[in-house]
């Protein structure tokens, strides 16, 4: 079946499975702002105490804050395949930061079945703004390409890593710059105007933004109060991609300041337009903090109790913040300790739009905890598997974490088991106590991979 007709298909089947309630009801415009590099300590909501976020604690306030969500991914490009197919990295078509010279990365397949364009089917306007990294401009990855209406921002991870670029892209225009305009500005231009043009029809506004990812680049404003508060960092000097940046502490504080900042711009506006009580906001991150261009994620307490960064797959580089604000539907000042990952985002926000949930999704959908109502389905286990490194993979299985490391030269290496409710740091392996959890694992980690020609542990390509 070719991939007109499979959609053509989809989009009927999508109106017919609508109950006549989902039908009676409003479709809700969705906003999903996905934060870059974000640790789960960096938001005061969830523990950090070196700078305030009042905004995003609003949202958490007036919402439900999750205390167990997970990243798709431990880095960027194959948590957005996760989030954009409801498939985790055993199953979905990215699992790595594949470049492709001379810009983008490795795209995703022409046939995927992705968000925007199951939203599409529904009626949704679909616009993203920020960091996409799955296609280069004009391959069958490119964001418009794959159901996006409208793009704005970097297509390619690489140009991303600093706020001062040259160039980024408008749909699949190239946009010429200065190297002086902090891009994140751009982007947020863009995205709140997508939200006003489509105030009267639902619309899905994804904001993959880049802060606060490696360059600890922002405007001045916000690092001065921060140069003041922490002097004694004025020695230290951040290099990670463009101008090199006095200072990193000050102006990681401030670069998530002036993220709290723009995700209170959103609500505002959002408010001003009339679409508070049918507009479901949801914030995330992509991975586990950096400890690059100068960061201190220790100084910052970024993972907060869990060990691991960035690239790990331990829950410090893949436990990520996660709230949902939807006035009248979302009780507020809720906590959910449901043990979730970004595949699920797919699932629960096809249900909330009135689309049919397509087969063979990892993903499950959240609504029920949400909302209140109805059963909450439970997984079985998250899944995860990384190629850099030597070669990892992870399993979170109820309160047991299972993690196998090295699989580049060592297939058959040892299984590491923790108890995450006893140990948040996973610093004590009880494998040689629980051999039926070693078992366990290692029946899930043969039944949750699949072969990828792109992306393997031994990194043989076709």
């Amino acid at each position: 079946m070719n991939r007109v007709l499979s959609f053509t298909l989809l989009a009927i089947l999508g109106c017919c499975f609508v109950s006549t309630s989902q039908a009676e009801t409003k479709k809700p415009n969705i906003i999903y702002i996905l934060a870059d590099d974000l640790g789960i300590g960096d938001l005061g909501c969830y523990g950090q105490e070196k700078f305030e976020t009042p905004n995003l604690d609003r949202l958490a306030a007036e919402g439900m804050k999750f205390t167990q969500h997970y990243s798709g991914s431990t880095v960027c490009a194959p948590t957005r395949s996760v989030l954009m197919t409801g498939l985790h990295t055993g199953h979905t078509p990215v699992r790595g930061n594949a470049e492709v010279k001379p810009v983008g990365q490795e795209p995703l397949p022409g046939d995927t079945v992705t968000l925007p364009e199951l939203l599409k089917t529904a009626g949704y306007a679909t616009g993203a703004f920020g960091k996409w990294g799955l296609g280069y401009p004009g391959s069958e990855g490119d964001p418009n390409h794959q159901g996006f209406d409208v793009f704005y921002g970097y297509n390619c991870q690489r140009n991303a890593h600093t706020y001062y670029p040259t160039w980024m892209y408008d749909n699949q225009k190239k946009i010429e710059l200065d190297g002086k305009t902090y891009s994140h500005d751009l982007i947020m231009d863009h995205a709140l105007q997508f939200i006003r043009d489509n105030k009267d029809k639902p619309f899905f506004c994804y904001l993959p933004i880049t802060i606060p990812h490696a360059a600890m680049h922002v405007p001045e404003e916000y690092v001065k109060p921060f140069r003041e508060k922490f002097s004694e960092f004025e020695d230290k000097v951040g290099k990670y991609a463009g101008p090199p940046v006095k200072n990193p502490i000050a102006a990681f504080a401030g670069m998530c300041t002036k993220m709290d900042d723009d995700v209170g711009r959103v609500m505002h506006l959002v408010k001003e337009l009339g679409l508070d009580d049918n507009t479901i906001i949801l914030f995330s991150s992509d991975n586990g903090a950096h400890q690059e261009g100068g960061h201190d994620p220790v100084f910052f307490n970024s993972n907060g109790p869990f060990r691991g960064h960035k690239r790990d797959l331990t829950d410090g580089g893949i436990r990520a913040p996660f709230m949902v604000r939807w006035p009248g539907h979302v009780k507020a000042g809720t906590e959910s300790d449901m043990i979730s990952a970004h595949w699920d985002v797919l699932p629960t926000l096809c249900e909330l739009a009135g689309v049919e949930v397509p087969a063979g999704l990892d993903g499950i959908s959240m609504v029920p905890t949400l909302t209140g109502k109805g059963d909450q389905p439970q997984h079985e286990y998250l899944y995860w598997e990384f190629f850099e490194r030597g070669g990892k993979r992870a399993v979170r299985l109820g309160k047991w974490k299972g993690i196998q490391l090295n699989m580049t030269n060592k297939p058959n290496a040892p299984i590491e088991i923790y108890n995450i409710e006893e140990d948040l740091e996973e610093q004590n392996n009880v494998a040689d106590k629980h051999p039926e959890v070693v078992a366990q694992v290692k029946r899930i980690f043969d039944e949750a991979h699949t072969e990828n020609d792109r992306f393997k542990f031994k990194f043989e390509r076709k």
